[in-house]
This record gives structure tokens, sequence and C-alpha cells, in this order.
């Protein structure tokens, strides 16, 4: 949300109200009627969720209810206002045993209980209401919040060598790029009722990398500008167990986005290149601050 209200910045049109605790409580869905309804909106973003993907393998009830019933709910009011609902959504609801990109089309088969909440949510927000826009996205980093990207830089502050998976293939996805995005995809629904605006979309930025290849990245365009660099030990998955088992492969067509859209996501190195500078400018900031 913090990468939506910075982008919007340059559309002085358009005003960005968050909302969320203890006003509006995802884990207490009968808190979002009313919270949002006050707000008179003109279109909902649903982008909030239970994102620790391991920890909801023992909290499944709860990511069920914010990922999957609360996003219902936000549906539910976005069709009682009669105005375009949002909704982020995941990789994780594919098994990642496709060859190629997943498409739309592709068969859902989520391999945890994240996945499983996820799917939850989209078939929610469907039966919710038609006027709504479902966007997959994937790997998202960040200059804000917890993330790979920021973590690597972190451990490369205190470690020479990383181990990093290098059996996991996805396109990192850049949340500023993903902001910028949703401002356009709001755009097009706030201005035309095509139902061909409306479904379930992809969203990533372009390209394929594994973690291993991410973390290089992360490392050779902070060293350049720099920042933190580690050396990278490439490891399988088998390597690194977790409670929740990731797809192996979640690279996602993104191509009905830009057909029908307008939407076109640059490259990840670009993308991932800019989210690093951004960060160690900012804690260069803090420094000078004194903070």
């Amino acid at each position: 949300m913090r990468a939506i209200i910075e982008r919007a910045q340059a559309y002085p049109d358009i005003e960005i109200v968050a909302i969320g605790r203890p006003k509006l409580d995802l884990g207490h869905p009968e808190t979002i009627e009313s919270a949002v309804s006050a707000l008179e909106p003109d279109l909902i973003v649903s982008a909030a969720a239970f994102t620790a993907v391991d920890q909801a393998e023992s909290e499944e009830t709860l990511a069920t209810i914010i990922n999957g019933e609360a996003a219902g709910v936000l549906a539910y009011t976005a069709s009682r206002l009669d105005i375009p609902i949002i909704h982020l959504s995941t990789d994780y609801v594919f098994d990642g045993q496709k060859s190629d990109a997943y498409t739309e089309k592709d068969h859902v088969a989520p391999l945890g209980a994240y996945g499983r909440s996820k799917l939850a949510g989209e078939r929610a927000v469907a039966f919710a209401t038609e006027n709504h826009t479902i966007l997959r996205t994937a790997w998202v980093h960040s200059p804000f919040g917890k993330n790979f990207l920021k973590t690597m830089l972190r451990l490369a502050g205190d470690r020479d060598t990383i181990n990093v998976v290098a059996d996991q293939y996805g396109t990192p996805t850049s949340a500023l790029d993903i902001a910028d995005a949703i401002l356009k995809v709001a755009s097009n629904l706030f201005h035309s009722d095509n139902d061909a605006m409306r479904g379930i979309f992809h969203l990533t930025n372009s390209g394929k990398a594994s973690w291993a290849d991410f973390a290089e990245t992360i490392f050779d365009v902070s060293e350049r500008a720099g920042g933190p660099c580690a050396k990278v030990h490439r490891i399988s998955s088998a390597d690194y167990p977790t409670p929740a088992k990731r797809p192996a492969n979640s690279v996602l067509d993104c191509h009905k986005l830009a057909i029908t859209h307008g939407v076109h996501m640059q490259d990840w190195r670009t993308a991932a290149e800019c989210v690093v500078k951004y960060v160690l400018n900012r804690q260069n900031v803090k420094k000078e601050c004194g903070e």
C-alpha cells in the first residue's frame, strides 16, 4: 500500500485513502463493510493479506479468514456501493509443475495453506461481484516492509557468502511497478464498463530468474552503488527445507494484461536495480539525519 500511495502522488486527480486496524481488521471481517462504506470510495483496492507463507501452514484458519473471507466481504461491499474492486492474488495458486509460463486459463492447484487461502479469496471476490479485476503477482520486492531484496542487503552487511535457492524460478516484481499498474487498471475500470477489463490477469515484471539469480543481481547493483555485497552460494530447495512447499515454477504470462489494459511491465533486472538504489538511498538519508 505504501508503494501505491507514493506512486499516486504523480496523479493529482487521484486520492488514496488507506484504511486498516482498528477501524478495519481483516481478521474480523465484520468490521469491513461499515468502515469502507463510510469513506464512500469510487474504487476499492484489496491489497492487504496474510502473506507469511510458512506461518500459514500452522495458522490456516486465520489465513483463510484474512485472505479468503475478508476478501469476499470487501468485494460484497464494492458490489453494494456499485464500484469496481481490484484484488491482488498470487502465483501460489499454481503447483509450479508447468514447464513454461502460467496463463490465466491454467488449472489452479495450490501446494499449501497460503495458496489455498488466496485461491479462496479469488473465488469469494468473483462470487460477490462481477465488477472485479484480480491481479496475480509474484516474488514482490519493495523499498518498504520486509522482503527478499531487503533481506539480502541486510545479510550482505554481515556475511561474505549467502546460501540461496537456485532451483525455483519466477519473476522478481517491483511493488513500485505493481502500484503503477494498479493505478492504470483503476483508471481503466473507472472510465470503462468493458467486461473484458474485468476478471483475472497476471501482473509481474518480465523475464525469468531463480532466487539465486535475483540475489546476484541485487548484490551486483548494490556493489556498483557502494552498498553491501556478498557471494551467492547456489543451493537446491532440498537443502533449504521450509514448512510450506514452494512452486518450482512461478513464471506468469502477462500478455492478457498488456493487451487488455495497456500495462507493459519492464524487465525484472531493471526494476530490481531501481529498488536496490532506492533502498540504499533511503539508508544513506537516515544515516545523514542521525536516525
